[in-house]
C-alpha cells in the first residue's frame, strides 16, 4: 500500500524526484571520492614531503566538498518540497473522499479514525517520504559505492565486509519483524484515544451533571496506558537498534586496524590506503545504519498508508447519477414545485436483522405541512434523511416532482432542500457566515428577515456585533434554543422548495414555538414542509400527520381526525402520544 500510495501521489512531481536522485548521486559520489584523495595526500604528499601535491590535492578536495554541499542543499530542498506537496495532496483527497461519504460510510469508519487518518497517518507517511529522499536514496548508493571503493583500496581486507554486512542485515531484519505489530497496534490505540477524548469533550456537561469525572478519567487512563504500553514496546526495540549498530561498527573498526596493521607491517598496504579503507567501512556501516532508521519508520508508515488507502478506496453508497435529470425538467418543464412522494419505501441499515422502515407511501404537497410523529426509534429521522440522500433507500423510491432523487445530482437536489437537522450545528465564524452557508449571495436585509421569522432577531440585535457576532465551534457560544433558531434561519434564507425540520422545535418554549410557526407559514406557502416532532403542540395544525410505529405508518390524517374514534383515520397510537402530553380536552 505504501509503494502504491507514493507512486500515485508523487507522479506529478516526477521531474523534481529525478533531479533529487541526480543530486543525491552527485553528493554521494563526492563523499566517496574524498577519502581516496585524502589517502593520496597521506601516501604521496605527507610521506613523500611533497607540499605542492598536498596543496593541489587539497584544493581539489575543497572544490568537491563545495559541490557536495550544493548538491546536499538542493536534494534536501527538493525532497522536502515534494514530500510536503505529497502530504497536501493526500489530505486534500482524503477530505474530498470523506465529503462524498453518506452517513453510512461515516458511521462505518467513525469520526475519530477519519480524523486520525487525515492527520496523523498522513504525517507518518510524509515523514518517511522526507527520510527516504534524504537518506534512503543515499544509503544504497553509499553502500554499493563504499564496497567498490573499499575493494579498490584492498581486496583481502574487504573480506571483513562479508561478515559485518550480513550481521547488520540480520539484526535489522529481526528488529523490523518485531516492530510491525507494535506500529499497527499504535495507530489503533491513537484512534481509541481520539474517540474517548472526543466523547468526553463533546459530552462534558453530561459528565459533570452526573458527576462521572472519575469514571471518564479512568476510561482515558486505560486508553492512554494502552498507547503507552504499545509505544514503550516499540521504543524498546528502537532503542536497541542504534547501540547494536554502533557496537558492530566499532568492532569492525578494531578488526580493520588489527588486520590492516599486519598488512602495513608486511608492506602489503600503505597507511593512506588503510585510512581510506576505514572511511569506506564507516560509509558502508553508516548506510546500513541509515537503513535501520528507515526500517524503524517504514513499518508504521506502511500501516498508516494502508489505513489511508482504505478510506480512499471506499466508494460512497450514495453515488452521483451518470445521467442526472435537469432541474428544468421537473414539473413538466415549469420548474420545480417541491412535491415529495414516498413510494413503498423500505430502508435497512447494513448488517441489521430487520429494516428500520417498511413499505412507506405518502405525499408531501407544496403549500402543506406534513408532520411525522412516533415513539423513539420509530424511524422518523431515518425517513427524513432519505429525502436529501444522506442514505439511499433499499427498496421503493423517493420522488421530487415525479423524479427519483437518485436521478438528481447532489448539487441540484441540495438546492431544492432546506434542512434543519435534529442536532442544530453551527460552524465557527459569524452569524452572517452561518446564514450565508444556506445561500452565499444572501443580503443583510434577507438575513434579518429570516432571523425575524424564526424569532431570533431580538437576541441577535442585542449582540454588539449584530450579524458579525462570533460563533464558536459547533455554536458553543449560544444556548440550545438560539442554536436551533439560527439553524432554522439558515434554512429559511435559502428559500428552498422543500423544508425538512427534524425535531427542530424541541428546544423552544411553547410561546416561541407558536410565534415561529405562525411567522413561517407565509414564507412556506409555495413549499412542501416535512416536520419530525415529539411535541403534539408543534404539529396539531399540520395538514397531514403520519404516525410511525416500528417503521410503519399506523395512522394518517389531521389532528382531530386521528383523535376521533368514529373517524376512519382514528389512531390509537396517536391518542396514546397525545394523552401522554395533554388531556383530550386540551388536545381537542
Amino acid at each position: 500500500m505504501l509503494v502504491q500510495l507514493m507512486r500515485r501521489y508523487l507522479r506529478p512531481y516526477g521531474a523534481a524526484v529525478v533531479l533529487l536522485l541526480l543530486l543525491q548521486l552527485l553528493q554521494t559520489l563526492a563523499n566517496l571520492y574524498l577519502p581516496s584523495l585524502n589517502a593520496d595526500i597521506i601516501d604521496n604528499g605527507v610521506v613523500e614531503g611533497d607540499i605542492a601535491y598536498i596543496w593541489n590535492t587539497g584544493a581539489v578536495m575543497l572544490v568537491i566538498s563545495l559541490l557536495q554541499a550544493v548538491a546536499a542543499v538542493g536534494a534536501v530542498y527538493l525532497g522536502a518540497k515534494a514530500a510536503t506537496a505529497f502530504g497536501r495532496d493526500v489530505r486534500r483527497d482524503l477530505f474530498s473522499t470523506v465529503q462524498t461519504f453518506s452517513a453510512r460510510e461515516v458511521g462505518q469508519f467513525g469520526a475519530p479514525t477519519l480524523i486520525t487518518r487525515t492527520t496523523n497517518d498522513v504525517q507518518q507517511v510524509q515523514q518517511v517520504l522526507i527520510m527516504m529522499f534524504t537518506i534512503m536514496v543515499m544509503a544504497p548508493i553509499m553502500l554499493v559505492g563504499g564496497v567498490f571503493m573499499a575493494l579498490q583500496e584492498d581486496v583481502e581486507l574487504s573480506m571483513l565486509l562479508l561478515v559485518v554486512v550480513p550481521v547488520l542485515l540480520v539484526c535489522v531484519g529481526l528488529l523490523m519483524w518485531r516492530m510491525v505489530p507494535y506500529f499497527r497496534a499504535m495507530q489503533s490505540r491513537i484512534d481509541t484515544i481520539n474517540s474517548v477524548l472526543r466523547e468526553q469533550i463533546t459530552g462534558l456537561r453530561v459528565v459533570r451533571a452526573f458527576v462521572r469525572e472519575r469514571r471518564e478519567t479512568e476510561r482515558f487512563d486505560a486508553a492512554n496506558e494502552a498507547l503507552y504500553d504499545t509505544s514503550l514496546g516499540a521504543g524498546k526495540l528502537m532503542a536497541m537498534a542504534f547501540p547494536l549498530v554502533m557496537l558492530i561498527m566499532n568492532l569492525s573498526s578494531v578488526a580493520v586496524l588489527w588486520f590492516g596493521a599486519g598488512r602495513i607491517d608486511a608492506g602489503e598496504m600503505q597507511i593512506g590506503a588503510l585510512t581510506a579503507f576505514i572511511a569506506y567501512l564507516m560509509f558502508i556501516l553508516m548506510a546500513v545504519m541509515m537503513s535501520t532508521m528507515m526500517v524503524m519508520m517504514v513499518p508504521r508508515a506502511a500501516v498508516a498508508a494502508g489505513r489511508i488507502s482504505e478510506v480512499l478506496a471506499t466508494s460512497t453508497s450514495v453515488a452521483e447519477p451518470s445521467d442526472p435529470a435537469p432541474l428544468s425538467g421537473l414539473s413538466d418543464g415549469a420548474g420545480p414545485r417541491g412535491l415529495v412522494t414516498f413510494e413503498d419505501v423500505t430502508y435497512g441499515y447494513p448488517g441489521a436483522e430487520a429494516p428500520v422502515l417498511h413499505g412507506l407511501s405518502f405525499t408531501a404537497r407544496p403549500g402543506e405541512t406534513t408532520a411525522i410523529i412516533g415513539s423513539t426509534g420509530a424511524g422518523k429521522t431515518t425517513l427524513l434523511n432519505l429525502v436529501p440522500r444522506l442514505f439511499d433507500v433499499t427498496g421503493g423510491r423517493v420522488l421530487i416532482d415525479g423524479v427519483d432523487v437518485r436521478r438528481l445530482s447532489t448539487d441540484d437536489l441540495g438546492s431544492l432542500l432546506g434542512m434543519v437537522p435534529q442536532k442544530a450545528f453551527l460552524f465557527s465564524g459569524t452569524i452572517a457566515s452561518n446564514l450565508r452557508y444556506g445561500r452565499p449571495d444572501a443580503s443583510e436585509a434577507e438575513m434579518w428577515q429570516a432571523l425575524e421569522i424564526v424569532q431570533a432577531k431580538d437576541f441577535v440585535e442585542a449582540l454588539p456585533e449584530g450579524l458579525d457576532a462570533p460563533v464558536g465551534q459547533g455554536g458553543s457560544t449560544f444556548s440550545g434554543g438560539q442554536r436551533q433558531r439560527l439553524a432554522m434561519a439558515r434554512a429559511v434564507v435559502r428559500e428552498p422548495k422543500v423544508y425538512l425540520f427534524d425535531d427542530s422545535f424541541s428546544a423552544l418554549d411553547y410561546a416561541t414555538d407558536a410565534r415561529l410557526r405562525a411567522a413561517l407559514a407565509p414564507r412556506t406557502r409555495q413549499a412542501a414542509v416535512i416536520v419530525v416532532a415529539q411535541r403534539v403542540a408543534t404539529i396539531r395544525d399540520a395538514d397531514q400527520i403520519l404516525v410511525l410505529d416500528h417503521g410503519r405508518i399506523v395512522g394518517r390524517g389531521r389532528h382531530h381526525e386521528l383523535l376521533d374514534r368514529d373517524h376512519p383515520a382514528y389512531s390509537e397510537t396517536y391518542e396514546e402520544i397525545v394523552t401522554s402530553q395533554m388531556t383530550l380536552e386540551e388536545a381537542a
